[in-house]
């Protein structure tokens, strides 16, 4: 999924994902199999608001198009196991989570390191 859609996405999708972060938070609080990526969700939001100011843009745009993908995926309702179908809704969700942070685990890593350094 993340490879097929990623490079499908725009500036305007970035926005979207800015846009709706609470939405999204509140899948990753209150959605069981969800619940223990919140804090990568809280990364993968930092890393986007800081590539979408320009503050970081070591990070290739496939990586920051890929975490989109997987959070506007988490955003969309009616995905394959639509999110309304109790604890198993969310279990599709989890693991497109799950493989992105794979997918971009490296790039991720640099991106902390960075913060750590204190963003220079």
């Amino acid at each position: 999924m993340i490879m097929k859609q990623a490079p499908k996405v725009t500036a305007k999708d970035l926005e979207v994902v800015l846009d709706k972060t609470e939405v999204i938070r509140e899948k990753f609080e209150t959605a069981g199999p969800l619940g223990k990526f919140i804090g990568d969700f809280k990364l993968l939001i930092a890393v986007i608001k800081d590539y979408w100011k320009g503050n970081y843009r070591k990070m290739p745009f496939f990586s920051i198009a890929a975490i989109v993908a997987a959070l506007l995926y988490v955003l969309n309702p009616f995905d394959i196991i639509p999110d309304f179908i109790p604890v198993i809704g969310y279990l599709d969700d989890a693991a497109v989570i799950a493989a992105c942070l794979a997918l971009v685990r490296q790039d991720l890593h640099n991106y902390k390191k960075w913060r750590e350094a204190g963003k220079q």
